[in-house]
């Protein structure tokens, strides 16, 4: 028999599966898909290479073009060293707040049009809704490009894309490209007493760190166009987040590896910007050669998450302009999987419940007002395509 769940019981649902991206969300995924067959709706898997993650998608009312997509992520990051009150995979409730992991970043949103699928078969739906729901987002929006030709190919095209990231349902219509880049630095040991005849890797890495960080300070420096002015930042910043190597401080360094993260602003070149740095890393790779042949520099492309760019008249603004009645827009330096679907064709906007203050935090909560109000823009969105 098929059990209808309010918005707060789904979540309730969604959050007890502990989905952190380096284990398997197919718990998950097999109680949507159970929920969606016990509906009469036909649930599609799309699985990772290994099987153990999956996305999934469906189509909710009549097999037409024209209806909208539904788009969110199952994964959520770790909670590992981070100092909760109560179990984050548990749903608590206090002071209007629901705490959680995931609350925010954003199983609140899959947990709204999930729990209003009754209202959509129920509805005399002209066009349909359909759903997606991916993995692996947090690492790199690595699962939906497969989901997304999927649905291209097997599911009628539809007209518009809603990405329910944290937005406090306001309207994004653009975001930074997310670019990362593993550099593997390969030296030469030897004393450090006579270090001229080795070659350091955790040295010509601080060569390569100070590159970036000089371009990213260069930047800052740039004036912004009118389009990349909402930006926060405005302008492309170069970061690195992560660095191992060396074995002790008196032998120079063998192998040193670190992750660049860019985050490219639109109107830039992403491209351009890793031949520069790949330029300048053969010009240090050629200068450790002379010293030892078998020393060098890798770089190898960790993930590229295209960014967001706003339409000229795009379906999906107008609409979701219409259904909250705002005529605002905004921009944010995230990555998410909108740059995916509208690369794939598709008018993308961004607007979701939450804030991206309270996201990847200890006791990470949902504001429960917030929920309310995107249960009211579904509800609309149902509405609408009745028409």
């Amino acid at each position: 028999m098929s059990k209808k769940y309010s918005a707060i019981e789904m979540l309730e649902k969604l959050i007890s599966f502990p989905t952190v991206s380096r284990e398997s969300n197919l718990d998950l995924i097999n109680f949507v898909k159970e929920y969606l067959s016990s509906f009469g709706v036909t649930p599609h898997l799309v699985f990772n290479e290994k099987g153990n993650k999956a996305n999934l998608y469906a189509n909710v009312g009549p097999m037409k073009p024209d209806g909208i997509i539904l788009s969110g992520h199952t994964d959520v990051v770790p909670v590992d060293g981070q100092n909760w009150l109560s179990d984050p995979f548990k749903l608590r409730e206090a002071q209007g707040k629901l705490f959680g992991r995931g609350t925010c970043d954003m199983k609140s949103f899959n947990a709204i049009f999930l729990s209003l699928l009754p209202e959509m078969l129920n509805a005399n739906l002209q066009r349909p809704i359909q759903f997606a729901l991916s993995y692996d987002e947090e690492v790199g929006c690595i699962g939906a490009p497969d989901m997304i030709k999927k649905i291209k190919k097997t599911l009628p095209k539809a007209r518009s894309v809603v990405v329910g990231e944290p937005t406090m349902m306001k309207i994004i219509n653009g975001h930074k490209a997310s670019i990362g880049i593993e550099t593997h630095v390969k030296g030469f040991e030897v004393h450090s007493s006579i270090m001229h005849t080795g070659v350091s890797a955790v040295m010509t890495a601080a060569k390569l760190i100070k590159w970036i960080s000089d371009r990213t300070e260069e930047n800052q420096l740039i004036e912004p166009n009118n389009e990349d002015r909402d930006f926060e930042p405005p302008f492309t910043t170069l970061h690195v987040g992560t660095i191992s190597g060396g074995t002790a401080s008196n032998i120079t360094a063998k192998d040193c590896t670190f992750m660049m993260d860019i985050r490219c602003l639109p109107s830039d070149d992403g491209e351009e910007w890793i031949k520069k740095y790949q330029v300048f890393a053969k010009s240090l790779a050629s200068e450790m050669k002379k010293v030892q042949p078998s020393s060098g520099i890798k770089i190898e492309s960790h993930h590229w998450v295209p960014g967001l760019k706003p339409e000229v008249a795009g379906t999906a603004e107008s609409l979701i302009k219409k259904l909250t009645g705002q005529n605002s827009t905004g921009k944010v330096s995230y990555g998410t999987e909108a740059g995916q679907f509208q690369n794939e064709g598709y008018s993308t906007i961004i607007c979701g419940p939450g804030s991206i203050k309270q996201a990847h935090k200890a006791n990470e909560f949902l504001e429960k007002s917030q929920l309310i109000i995107g249960e009211e823009f579904i509800k609309k969105l149902i509405f609408d395509l009745t028409k």
